[in-house]
């Protein structure tokens, strides 16, 4: 039992005493040293010794510490003549630690709270803090995601604080998770980014310190507004027209009018029959929704253009052509567009979109509810790093063996040394990321 309890053969367990939340056991080490470390010369001598205790992982729901009774030596070459204490085994490099129980605080950290940690295994919560700052750091010093072409830049909202999510929109994965969305920390990332010259396209929402930023960091990448957040405008400005006409109304109607927004927000073609009757009874009733939604349908029906010049007078003549009951209510597609005119249209020069909104969105939704209790970077290096979310595309076999060919026509010696075929990381795929979590593997 008592080798067992460890399962370290280096470790003489001497004996071990139960508490009822701790398990404190008693060891010595089973090899001494047989070199001096110093001279190297095999001739010691035992010069006393110390305890010292290192914690290690629980066992049985217990936290155990383990108290080693570590020996000093003396070199006795006359020339030398240093003191040491042996080695210990399995312990930490930097921590009164075994390396399996930083192992363990290193995984665990990425789904439980520090202080939880913390009870659970004896060590101060600023020392798990640290170790988790230290994994990451290991993390990102290893892993390296691809510079995407296409660079998507966004808002969410994680632990109750706009945050800013980098994306690779080809490949539909997170690329790194930033603590706010404010221009200094978008330029320190992309200052940091390998590669920017390899960035064409950058698509953003309206928000002018990610255009800063970009321009002052990529000015060669061309920024385009993307689409999802100009047409979600016009939504808006429907519900801005319902909320004025329902303000006006019975609690009754109020109540219907609540019930159908959503038929009012809907795709013209998507209307069922009941909702097509829904439809033509309060826009009958009061015209200003049916503007409303004739406005909302012709703003959405202006990404259909296939060309910039056709969609840019295509937003000129319905601009121009709204009725003025309705103008205060897109009044803020009408300011968007005057002041991000060359980034949206650029969408028609090159269509690329957050098409993966959505998915991103429900991601982000279920990372809150898991979020709770936990810090932003433990949830960041949870989306980033989580083993098997990351997508990697490797050589197909044909290149590798292409390219160990070549090599060896070029190279052959009496020893094979083929080229390193590299791999391409392109970041934390959204929809694997999805899976994991629903299938309670996150």
């Amino acid at each position: 039992m008592s080798y067992n309890i460890l399962n370290f053969p280096e470790y003489r367990i001497a004996n071990i005493e139960e508490y009822e939340h701790d398990y404190r056991i008693h060891a010595s080490i089973n090899i001494a040293p047989d070199r001096c470390p110093e001279c190297h010369k095999t001739d010691l001598v035992g010069f006393g010794k110390r305890e010292e205790t290192i914690l290690d992982t629980p066992i049985h729901g217990k936290r155990v510490g383990i108290s080693i009774t570590r020996r000093r030596f003396r070199c006795q070459n006359s020339v030398c003549g240093r003191t040491f204490y042996e080695n210990i085994p399995h312990r930490d490099d930097k921590r009164l630690a075994t390396k399996r129980l930083i192992a363990y605080i290193e995984k665990q950290s990425l789904s439980r709270t520090f202080a939880s940690l913390a009870e659970e295994t004896g060590l101060d919560e600023k020392t798990i803090r640290n170790i988790f700052r230290d994994y990451i750091n290991r993390l990102e010093k290893h892993v390296r995601f691809e510079t995407p072409r296409c660079l998507g830049i966004d808002e969410i909202h994680i632990i109750r604080k706009p945050r800013c999510v980098i994306s690779n929109i080809e490949q539909r994965t997170i690329v790194d998770l930033l603590t706010n969305r404010n221009k200094e920390t978008v330029a320190e990332y992309l200052s940091g980014l390998p590669g920017t010259n390899k960035v064409q396209l950058v698509a953003i929402d309206m928000w002018r310190p990610y255009k800063d930023a970009v321009n002052d960091l990529i000015p060669h990448a061309k920024i385009v507004i993307d689409k999802f957040h100009v047409v979600r405008m016009a939504n808006v400005a429907m519900e801005s027209a319902r909320k004025a006409v329902r303000a006006d109304l019975s609690p009754k109607h109020r109540r219907g009018l609540i019930h159908d927004r959503f038929v009012l927000l809907k795709r013209r073609g998507e209307l069922t029959m009941p909702e097509e009757i829904s439809f033509s009874t309060w826009t009958k009733n009061f015209p200003v929704l049916g503007m409303a939604y004739e406005a909302k349908e012709a703003f959405f029906e202006l990404w259909n253009h296939t060309n910039r010049a056709d969609a840019e007078k295509g937003y000129h003549d319905w601009a121009a052509n709204l009725p003025m009951e309705i103008i205060p209510h897109f009044e803020p597609i009408i300011t968007a567009v005057r002041n991000w005119h060359h980034e949206i249209f650029n969408y028609f020069d090159s269509p690329i979109t957050n098409a993966y909104t959505e998915s991103l969105n429900r991601l982000i939704r279920i990372i809150n509810r898991l979020g709770r209790g936990y810090s932003f970077e433990a949830l960041r290096t949870k989306v980033l790093f989580t083993e098997g979310v990351q997508k990697i595309k490797r050589q197909s076999y044909r290149s590798r063996i292409s390219a160990r060919d070549d090599f060896a026509m070029g190279y052959a010696t009496g020893r094979e040394f083929y080229p390193q075929i590299k791999e391409q990381n392109f970041g934390a795929d959204i929809s694997t990321l999805i899976e994991k979590i629903e299938a309670g593997d996150f």
